[in-house]
């Protein structure tokens, strides 16, 4: 993440203009569904993924907060946060790894970046599949504000609150000592 900002993450923060357009629309239609694609790593992000799952952290804020807000004219929101998916997503054709690494960083970074270059082609979830779940998901009454695809995003948000907790447990006595 200490490096400079690339195009990726350009293409990725870039939602907000297109966002806005579509709500207009949906606003005077009176319905619609706002499905907002983003990853797992939104929700619990690595080390090496850092400006991509800001970027899709970002992109969670914005759905959750938006959920609620045009729900009342009948447009819903959903942010779909898949797990790996068999695509060219981790290709060198779609990721783009910047070429200058800082040293200091190479055990924590390191491992992850090696994992996802062996991970091409090798992802647990299908692609069609996900596609089929989330039209399906555009199609029920009362759809979630979330939905996880695959079993490793399943995982990993579960593993979130653990580790969430723990360290709340941790340091509790700190949070509490900022009360008057």
């Amino acid at each position: 993440m200490a490096n400079r900002p690339s195009r990726s993450w350009n293409r990725s923060a870039c939602t907000l203009s297109p966002l806005r357009a579509t709500l207009r629309t949906l606003r005077a239609e009176r319905s619609g569904h706002v499905l907002n694609i983003g990853s797992v790593g939104g929700f619990a992000t690595a080390p090496a993924a850092g400006l991509y799952g800001a970027s899709k952290c970002a992109l969670e804020g914005v759905s959750e907060a938006l959920h609620g807000e045009p729900a009342p004219l009948g447009v819903r929101v959903t942010i779909v946060e898949p797990g790996g998916f068999r695509t060219d997503f981790l290709s060198s054709l779609s990721m783009q790894v910047e070429p200058a690494s800082i040293a200091d960083y190479a055990d924590g970074a390191g491992p992850v970046r090696e994992a996802l270059a062996k991970n091409d082609g090798h992802q647990p979830g299908d692609p069609v599949k996900a596609a089929k779940a989330i039209v399906d998901i555009t199609e029920v009454a009362e759809s979630p504000p979330r939905l996880q695809l695959g079993a490793d995003a399943i995982e990993r948000v579960e593993a979130k609150p653990d580790l969430v907790r723990s360290e709340l447990d941790r340091w509790r006595h700190v949070a509490l000592s900022t009360g008057l």
